[in-house]
């Protein structure tokens, strides 16, 4: 898993999409902190990270998948996959190398954004009146997201040959499990009945419980649950070439 976890670091950072996408993330969320009239700090005059911390699950969205597409996708349609699978490693290490490559990748990302915490921080009347464990659980919560669509963008990889096709199928994956349950748990038919059981299987859900501040086992069960589940069909998924 070592090996496979160093060529995807070195992968990343020896071309331009590592640092394309961390340029990119932090360009986006600098926008949506300080320049964009709906969400920027400056003109809120409340001492929050709310806008940063709203918005990053939909860039992550974007960005996440447009990392993930190549990691099986490429190797199939190159027929490097083979060479791949020969080595003496498990699918799975295999599979784990490349998803805390991601990671990692993302975390890079994530890292320099604590300068808008430091900024809030000190503009803050009086210095210091911002809702650090609030930050911190949302820091926490956005760390659980990007787990998961890593994961997900991993097994939309998996089952193709083409990057599009990848990145596309990632989008709407991310995107259903973020929003749909949230939008279906309104339906008449689900309305004060069992709408808050449908609106919990949505990642949508959990992100905001934790976003709160609030660590609660029931949400980090939920978040593994979804990685590992996606880890097991991106699995399954290369497996099926011996069938």
């Amino acid at each position: 898993m070592l090996s496979i976890f160093k060529k995807e670091i070195n992968l990343f950072f020896s071309s331009l999409i590592g640092y394309i996408a961390i340029g990119v993330f932090l360009v986006l969320t600098g926008m949506v902190m300080w320049v964009f009239p709906q969400s920027n700090v400056l003109d809120y005059g409340f001492a929050t990270m709310d806008g940063f911390f709203r918005a990053a699950p939909y860039i992550f969205m974007i960005l996440i998948p447009a990392v993930t597409m190549r990691s099986f996708a490429e190797e199939r349609q190159t027929g490097t996959i083979e060479l791949l699978v020969t080595r003496p490693i498990s699918d799975l290490a295999i599979i784990l190398g490349k998803y805390f490559a991601a990671l990692l990748l993302v975390a890079f990302a994530i890292l320099p954004t604590l300068l808008y915490y430091y900024t809030i921080h000190r503009l803050g009347d009086p210095v210091g009146n911002i809702d650090s464990g609030g930050v911190a659980g949302s820091y926490i919560g956005l760390v659980f997201l990007a787990g998961a669509y890593i994961a997900i963008g991993l097994f939309a990889s998996a089952i193709t040959r083409n990057q599009i096709v990848a990145f596309v199928l990632a989008v709407v994956l991310c995107l259903f499990l973020y929003e749909a349950f949230g939008e279906l748990s309104k339906l008449p038919v689900f309305f004060a009945k069992t709408d808050d059981i449908v609106d919990q299987i949505g990642i949508g859900y959990h992100y905001s419980n934790i976003s709160k501040g609030k660590i609660d086992s029931r949400d980090v069960i939920y978040f593994l649950s979804i990685i590992a589940a996606f880890v097991a069909m991106t699995k399954v998924a290369l497996g099926s070439r011996k069938w």
